[in-house]
């Protein structure tokens, strides 16, 4: 079992960068692929990106390919997702999750969850 806490998230101005974290608590945090998921208002929540455990195999939204980066650091536990040249669409609350599963991007295959952080980028 693995807790995450996400966090990072804030108020931006379009074309700017943010990085999000994802922290695990527990000494499995290694033992699972990652993924980050982001939901806008009145929308369903949408995949992002996804790393494997070893950082080996990465995913990425086609939309999003060029602006984003997930990235990983098992000793400390935490997981990240950099955005860049960020525009008012990608407004939403960021979720990070935790699967055994290799390369999903199905939410319902993910066992764990962190709380959200909101992404709100102004134009």
């Amino acid at each position: 079992q693995v807790q995450l806490v996400d966090s990072g998230g804030g108020l931006v101005q379009t074309g700017d960068s943010l990085t999000l974290s994802c922290t695990g608590s527990g000494r499995t945090f290694s033992n699972y692929a990652i993924g980050w998921f982001r939901q806008a208002p009145g929308k369903e929540r949408e995949f992002v990106a996804s790393i494997a455990w070893s950082s080996a195999s990465k995913d990425y939204l086609e939309s999003l390919k060029g602006r984003i980066t997930i990235s990983r650091d098992n000793a400390k536990n935490v997981a990240y997702l950099q955005m860049s040249s960020l525009k008012p669409e990608d407004t939403a609350v960021y979720e990070c999750a935790a699967t055994y599963i290799m390369g999903v991007r199905d939410p319902g295959h993910y066992d764990y969850w962190g709380q959200g952080t909101q992404v709100t980028v102004s134009s």
